[in-house]
């Protein structure tokens, strides 16, 4: 399991610059299954078999952001949930993006054979 999902992410004031393109690609290549848009968001969305797996996949998801202090925004519909992660204090990516990807990874891989999840 990818270790930053171990991590915690860390308050960030406004200002606090983005990451690099480099260091944000090299983070990248630890949330591979996560669409990287520059050093400014990352995305990916999960398929479910239907409505109440993806809404209780959200709400886990959700209590985590908030135990974390990092939010992702959220798309929910039938059968499926896309996560865009973006830290908007630093107008871009930053450590706690990957961090966040990490753990919501985790908790998609804890969840897939209880609930049924596709991807």
């Amino acid at each position: 399991m990818n270790e930053l999902a171990s991590e915690h992410c860390e308050a960030c004031e406004k200002g606090t610059p983005p990451l690099s393109e480099e260091e944000a690609a090299q983070l990248g290549t630890r949330a591979p299954q996560w669409q990287r848009e520059g050093n400014q968001r990352l995305r990916r969305e999960f398929k479910f078999a239907n409505f109440r797996d993806a809404f209780g996949f959200v709400a886990r998801v959700a209590l985590v952001a908030e135990s974390e202090g990092h939010h992702p925004d959220i798309e929910l519909g039938w059968g499926r949930a896309q996560f865009d992660l973006t830290t908007h204090a630093a107008s871009g990516l930053t450590r706690n993006d990957f961090v966040m990807a990490a753990k919501i990874d985790r908790l998609a891989s804890e969840g897939a054979a209880a609930e049924g999840a596709v991807s």
